[in-house]
Order: C-alpha cells, then structure tokens, then sequence
C-alpha cells in the first residue's frame, strides 16, 4: 500500500465551550477565513502557505462555532428568560434506552411544554390584567402620583381590561416573531441517506426539525391566544353570564382540546415536511386563535359598566392553580411512564432512568418562580410606600405564594442535601484521589506536600461529577411536590396556614421564608443575566456558563418551539460538508474536537459516507461523550453508538482524558488494556492524561506546571504525541478496513 504525500493530511480542528475564537486553535495569530461566515467559520493561519504546521507538512484548519449557541450579548440574555422552555426541549431528548416509551415520553413532554406557554401568558396577564387593570385602580395609593396611570380612574371596567389585554397579546406576538425568524440561513448539506449510520445521535443536523417546529409554533400561539381568552372570559363572567360569553367560553376549550390533541399524537405531528395538510390544519387553528382573541376582546369592550370589584380579577386564581394541577398530573404520568418502560439492561441506569422528569420538573419548577416572581415584584413596585394593608388589598394569587414557598423549599433541601452528600463522598473521594495522585508522583521530592494537596483537592472535585446524579434525582422529587402543594391555593389556604397548624412554626416564619425565597429568585434572575454578560467578556466565565448552554442547545427544539435555537443543526451539516469536500480534493482528515466540540465531530463521523469516513482519524480530548451525554441521553449515546463511531473511521480514534477533568472522562474504559487485548480495538481508543506533569517547578521556572482540568490539549506534547500517531496512520491507510496497530497510551 502507497503512503499518501505528506501535503494531503488536513488537520480540522474544533473548539468547546470554553474557547470562543480560532487563534487560541491554530497557535498564533493573524487567520484568514475560508469558508463559512461569522457565525460559524472555518479558518486557516496566514503566516504559513496553506495554513500548514511549522514544517509544512500538516494543513492546520480551525471551525469556529461559539457564537452558534450564544451569539451576540442580546441573544445571551434572551436565553435566560428562555431557560424554562429549554429544559423542557432538552427533556425531550433525555428517553430512557428502552424504544417503548418513546412516543408516551414525547407527548407528555410537548404536553408539559405546552403548559409552559400558558404560565407565560398568565403571567403576563397577571401584571397587565390583574394587577394594573383590576386592582390598581381601586386602590388610591397605586394611582397616586403616577400619572402614566391615571388614565385607569375613570373608564368601565371592561375597557380597562379591553385595553390592557394588549400587553399579554403584543407578549405572544413578540415571542412568536422571536421565533418565527429563519431557522436556516444557510445551504444544508444532506449526504445520501443509504450512507449514513443508522444510530439515533445521526439524525442531529440531518433531520431537518423545521417543519415540526413551525408546527408546533402555531400550536402553542394558538394556545396561548385561548389562555389570554380564557382568562378575560372567565373575568367576563362575574359581570353576568351571557349566551355569548358560554359560546365563546365553549369555542375556546374546543381551540385548547384541539391544541393538546394534536401534541398527543407523535406520529401526526412528527410527519415530514411533505404533509402540508398537517401544516393547513395548525395555521388554522393559530389564525382561529388571533381572530376569536379579537372576538373576545370586543365582547369585553362591550361588557355592562357594573362588574363587582372585590378581591382579585375574577376566575384567574382558578385558572391559575388549574394550570399547576395539570402540571402536577402531567409529571406523576410521566414519572409512571419512565418506571413502566425502564431500561432492563443490567447495571444501574443512567441517572436513574428519570432523566426526563427531572429536567422537566425543573423546567415547570423555575418558570413557575420566574412568573411568580414578575407578579410579586410587580405588585412590590405598585404598592411602593404605602403603608401594610392600603395598597393592593387581594396581592399576588395565592397560586404563586405556594409556588415560591415551594421553590424556596425545594432549593434549601437541595442545597442541603448537597452538603451532606459532599460530606459523605469526601473520604471516599479524597481516597481515590490521594490513591491517583500517589500512582502519578510517587516519589515526590521534599516540599511538594502543598501541591499534592492541591493536586487531590482537585481531582476529588471532579469526582463529584458522579454525585450529581442522586442530587438530580432529588431535586425532581421535590420540585414535583412543589408543583403539587401549589394545588392547595384552591382551598384557600396559605403556607403560613398549614406549617402554623401542623407544625407548630409560627406563620411569621414562613411569610419570612416567602419573602427571602422572592428574592433568592431575584438573584438567580440577576446573576444568569450577569453570566450572561460576562460570558461575552470573562474567557474564564464562559468556560463554565457555556458549558451549560451549548449542553442545552445542542439538542434540536423538539418540545417547546420557543426554546432557543439548535446549534448542532448548522455546526453537524457544516462540518460534514466541509469534511467531504477536503477528502473529494484528496486529502486525509484528523477531526480534533474539545468538550462539546467532541459530539459535534463524533455527529459528523455518523454522517459521513464510508468513501468519507475511510480516509478520516479522530482525536477527541475533554469529552463529555461518555460521561454526560451517555447518562443524560442514554438513547442517542451509548456503547452501540461510540462502536459505529470507531467503526467508520476504521478505529483510529484517540480520546486523551485527565482525572482533574471534572465534565470530560474515558469513553471506553478508564483502564490502561493489557498487551494482549489486540482484538477489542475500542479498547486502545482512551489515553490517560497525567495532570499535572509535575508538582515541582521545572529548571528555569518558578511554580509548578498548572492543573489543566477541562483546558483544551492543544499546547500540550501529549496532544501532539497522539496526533502525529493519527496523521501517520492517516497517511499509511486510505483503506477503511485497514486500521495499523494502535500506538502504545500516552500517561
């Protein structure tokens, strides 16, 4: 066999979450851009002809992507408010490796979401609605000295309401226009279905989610005009019950029925692009929505003068704690559904087979404190200086006082339980730390004590990686008990009510517990805003926040159409056109991938036709490919899927992964293979990486090498160990059935 010429190897390599642009990957700047856009860009150094290594021999190649996930600081922020409607999305994506209960998960999920939409709206009507239009102005205090205000003491009250019901409905068809904005700006590239693998994980960037997400959008702005119905009609009712208010209380129950229906039929809503028939019959009702909306509000306008003005807007604490119920029983049939059609495999199931409704009952937990906390500090800010007891008389719905009594609960037993579970691991960590770091540096010379200290501190730590399992699980026990307990706002009955009664704790303490819980939401809405900001200014921040992010927005929007856009939908086409070109042009291709960078490339691999993927290595370093996204996507990534991987680059692969790492690990196996095990070759795929390499200052250096954890490999002469080990296999082998003896692991 011919070895090919040294100037055909092509280096591609692609970033994580925590390098944001391309110098940092090819070594030194300048760079030009070859391909690509801003966005999303492949780049090549301009120093060198070709943008080769130092000698020449190698094309280094770069494919920059952060900005897909995060983009601009405003698109950041924005993802903060959309937080709840991205668990959600990502819920979606988190089935249990047994097939059966896929098409139950999926309709319970879009369910649950759909119920996201209508806590959205009935926030927003909470402030506009409740608060502003009904009680405000029948309290002299809230109009006194507010004259963008009084204009409320004077008009009827339907026209209040009439006029006002604008805020939820220009909020609908903000988030709708949000949403509605082209989803692909680009040109996708489809390789030949026949030749793409089979696995779940293959379908990302090659299904195209477009149609279903354009279908689900018109459901859930369907839905959520008939929320904003439901909650003026409901309030319509106590200023008499009319035969037209009973026909379009009928009409809009019929649109929400029709709404949820549609959700539950996986194999009608999922229908490819061509059904245009499905895609007829959800404009319809969104366009039947817009107009009874219409409808609705002039029958408002129209409404008698006399409506009784005690307590809050009428019906809106029902409908409300109603919401919360449904939740409530959409989570319990989904825990149901999960324990039904657990994986039977043997060992424990990733995260406990619950995955799914963890995530989801956090998606329910925080939207529920984020619209609580819109109206309690909407309320706090109308009832500004006014003595305790004049100012707005009724408050917030009791709904949302269990809701952040229950979140500041939840959140406090979590924490500690956390603490107790860091405890409890200690020993056991700290253990196999000291026992990894005596392996290492066995002869440690006088005076290294402090950094071996060090050196444990952090690889116990990333350990924990591990215990967040048991916690997640936790947290969905009791963010689901949260959503439950709401559901006593229909006795009237408040959380002081029932802790003073069965407990014996003074109702003081819990109104103070409300309070600090109000503003403990507060903050969390603060500091994502910040990360939101500094992660545009802080590399250091980034690496932490982004990981979060580019986990949630991997996955494309399945459930909630108004989560935040799917990177991988561009990033996986993009690499594997620009891969199938390289190879068409006769080169050999190393695909480099760091943290989440790493699933992009092993999403590309499945794609790429065999002809491709012959003439293609892998080098994978920091990767969350076993340790995440097998736990919390056991059906996309799992041991079936990682063998296909190494299958069709004819397993030359090579994943480098540091104890210290706490998000990136081992993908096969975390132990060195014996020198006999030649016939499993996934088995010489995993290179431990000693971190540090030192714990002594080098000759001419004054501190130890650092402790590199989740950093990128780039710099490091490990790295470049495995990666002239790949560019010679490469090199050696156009033949995808021809693999060459793997080189010896790196320590």
């Amino acid at each position: 066999m011919t070895a090919r010429p040294p100037s055909d190897l092509v280096e591609l390599r692609v970033h994580g979450a925590s390098i944001g642009g391309t110098p940092e990957m090819l070594g030194l700047p300048p760079v030009d851009q070859v391909a690509g856009d801003r966005s999303g860009g492949f780049y090549r150094r301009r120093d060198r002809p070709g943008g080769g290594d130092a000698d020449g021999r190698v094309t280094l190649e770069a494919y920059r992507w952060g900005d897909l996930p995060s983009g601009t600081v405003a698109r950041t922020l924005s993802l903060v408010f959309l937080l709840p409607f991205m668990l959600v999305n990502v819920a979606i994506w988190m089935l249990p490796a047994n097939p059966g209960s896929a098409a139950t998960v999926r309709s319970l999920c879009r369910l649950l979401a759909l119920t996201l939409t209508a806590l959205y709206v009935l926030a927003v009507a909470g402030v506009a609605l409740d608060l502003v239009a009904w009680s405000c102005p029948t309290t002299p205090h809230c109009l006194a000295g507010r004259s963008w205000l009084s204009w409320l003491d004077g008009p009827p009250v339907g026209i209040r309401l009439g006029v006002l019901a604008l805020i939820p409905a220009a909020a609908i068809g903000g988030i709708w226009w949000v949403s509605s904005r082209p989803g692909r700006v680009f040109e996708a590239f489809r390789p030949p279905e026949a030749e793409v693998s089979g696995s779940r994980l293959a379908a990302v960037g090659q299904w195209d989610a477009e149609p279903l997400v354009g279908r689900l959008r018109s459901l859930h702005v369907a839905a959520a005009f008939a929320t904003l119905d439901l909650t003026l009609l409901a309030a319509r009712l106590s200023a008499g019950r009319s035969a037209d208010t009973v026909a379009l209380l009928v009409v809009t129950g019929a649109l929400l029925a029709a709404c949820a229906l549609l959700l539950c039929t996986p194999p009608l809503i999922d229908r490819a692009a061509t059904h245009r028939r499905l895609d007829r019959l959800t404009r319809a009702l969104r366009t039947t929505a817009v107009v009874l909306t219409v409808v609705v509000t002039v029958h408002v306008l129209a409404s008698p003068s006399d409506w009784p003005q005690a307590g809050g807007l009428p019906g809106y604490d029902a409908i409300l704690t109603g919401l919360f119920v449904t939740q409530t029983a959409l989570l319990a049939a989904l825990g149901v559904a999960l324990l039904r059609r657990r994986d039977r495999r043997p060992g424990p199931p990733p995260f406990l087979g619950m995955g799914a409704l963890a995530v989801a009952a956090a998606a329910i937990t925080v939207a529920g404190a984020f619209s609580a906390e819109l109206v309690y500090r909407t309320a706090d800010f109308l009832d500004r200086d006014v003595p305790t007891g004049e100012g707005i008389a009724t408050g917030p719905p009791r709904a949302y006082t269990w809701t952040i009594f229950g979140f500041f609960r939840t959140l406090l037993i979590t924490l500690v339980v956390a603490a107790l579970v860091v405890l409890a691991s200690r020993r056991a960590r700290y253990r196999a730390a000291a026992a990894i770091v005596g392996r290492d540096h066995p002869d440690p010379p006088r005076g290294a004590e402090p950094r071996l200290r060090q050196v444990r501190r952090a690889v116990a730590r990333a350990r924990f990686t591990e215990k967040v399992i048991p916690l997640g699980a936790v947290f969905a026990l009791l963010a689901g008990a949260t959503t439950a307990t709401t559901t006593l706002g229909m006795l009237d009955l408040m959380p002081g009510d029932i802790v003073e009664r069965f407990a014996r704790v003074p109702a003081g303490v819990i109104t103070f517990a409300i309070a600090c819980g109000s503003w403990v939401i507060a903050g969390i809405i603060v500091g994502l805003l910040l990360g939101g900001v500094f992660a545009h200014r802080t590399m250091e921040f980034r690496r932490h926040v982004g990981i979060l992010w580019d986990l949630g927005t991997f996955w494309p929007r399945a459930a909630h159409p108004f989560a935040p856009p799917c990177y991988a939908e561009r990033a996986v086409p993009e690499l594997t056109r620009r891969v199938t070109y390289l190879v068409g042009a006769g080169n050999a291709v190393l695909l480099t991938g760091h943290s989440h960078g790493s699933v992009l490339v092993a999403a590309t691999v499945l794609q790429l036709p065999p002809h491709v993927s012959g003439r293609v290595a892998l080098l994978t370093h920091g990767s969350p490919l076993r340790r995440l996204y097998a736990r919390l996507f056991p059906a996309y990534v799992d041991d079936e899927v990682l063998r296909d991987i190494g299958d069709r680059v004819g397993w030359r692969w090579v994943n480098l992964w540091r104890d210290t790492d706490p998000v990136g690990g081992w993908v096969f196996t975390g132990h060195p293979p014996e020198p006999g095990d030649t016939d499993r070759p996934e088995l010489w795929v995993d290179r431990r990486l000693r971190d540090p390499v030192d714990v002594v200052a080098p000759p001419g250096d004054s501190v130890p090498p650092p402790i590199q954890g989740h950093r990128p490999c780039e710099s490091d002469p490990r790295f470049v160990e495995a990666e002239r080990d790949l560019l010679a296999r490469l090199a050696g082998s156009t033949d995808p059935e021809v693999t060459g003896p793997p080189a010896p692991p790196v320590s």
